[in-house]
């Protein structure tokens, strides 16, 4: 038979369970608000693309995305993010969207622009960029956005392709327009793909890749958009997913025959909190077979 309580006994008990749930949760909190937004982590991908030539096996490609300057993400923060993605030595930098934060351009949004092209600038001298706009980059302006893109020496890939070739062998790089606010014109993209060598599409939602794949022109898509849910509770996933992130919210997956690989991003939305969805610099090791 259990101890049995006294009145007095079981309210002090309760009121401690209580207590510790209230510093548990205040203890939560700080970390997802304070810590782990910060913990950026670099994930390794190994992927094999059945188009992709030997000669370009083991190309390693980064993905950055949603940077979101101008919220939590500042100059000191950014450029932590820019020196590990440096010690990877990446052969290429792919950067799929949401550059800055919020709606409307104001101060705050200038020098986020600012910010973005002394950090920027010389990663793009050191590693060929390409990029794609985000849905927050419209919701401020994608003019000024992409006016930043070319400042720094980054390709803006939106609704067209760039051929990269090493010794003969070849890899397009391609992206569409935001899906959500811009003009996707998916049709040009895939008008220049004209030869079998293997492509890869940069989208800012990751949904979209049920319409690319759909076309059998591409073997991987990247996207951003969704930062993971930035909130992810154990046994359920993330609580809250945007427009266009429900179905591919985190991570890869395979759509048809095609990747699909979703990054957490390195920046936040307007609340700053991440929990078990710490932020991401991908690297893409690519092995070919053909």
């Amino acid at each position: 038979m259990g101890k049995k309580f006294t009145r007095r006994e079981f309210i002090k008990l309760l009121l401690t369970a209580c207590l510790n749930s209230i510093l548990l949760g205040i203890g939560g909190a700080g970390y997802g608000m304070l810590v782990e937004p910060g913990l950026f982590k670099v994930e390794t991908v190994r992927l094999k693309l059945k188009r992709l030539s030997k000669v370009l096996s083991g190309i390693r490609i980064a993905q950055l995305s949603d940077i979101h300057m101008g919220g939590w993400m500042n100059l000191e923060r950014f450029k932590k993010v820019t020196t590990l993605l440096l010690a990877e030595k990446p052969d290429l930098l792919l950067i799929t969207g949401d550059f800055i934060v919020g709606h409307g351009f104001n101060e705050s949004s200038k020098q986020a622009i600012e910010d973005l092209i002394e950090v920027l600038s010389p990663v793009a001298q050191s590693i060929p960029t390409f990029a794609v706009l985000g849905n927050h980059d419209y919701w401020t302006d994608a003019k000024v956005v992409r006016n930043m893109l070319e400042t720094c020496g980054i390709m803006d890939l939106t609704n067209t392709t760039f051929r990269f070739s090493r010794d003969g062998a070849s890899l397009h790089l391609c992206g569409v327009d935001d899906v959500w606010e811009g003009d996707v014109h998916l049709e040009d993209v895939t008008a220049k793909l004209v030869d079998d060598s293997p492509a890869i599409l940069l989208a800012h939602e990751p949904d979209f890749a049920d319409t690319s794949a759909a076309t059998g022109k591409f073997d991987l898509q990247i996207s951003g958009h969704t930062h993971g849910g930035q909130i992810v509770l154990p046994f359920w996933g993330p609580p809250v997913l945007p427009y266009l992130g429900w179905k591919y919210p985190s991570g890869l997956y395979q759509v048809s025959g095609m990747y699909q690989y979703t990054n957490r991003g390195v920046g936040v939305g307007r609340i700053p909190v991440r929990l078990n969805c710490p932020p991401e610099i991908t690297i893409f090791t690519l092995s070919g077979e053909a």
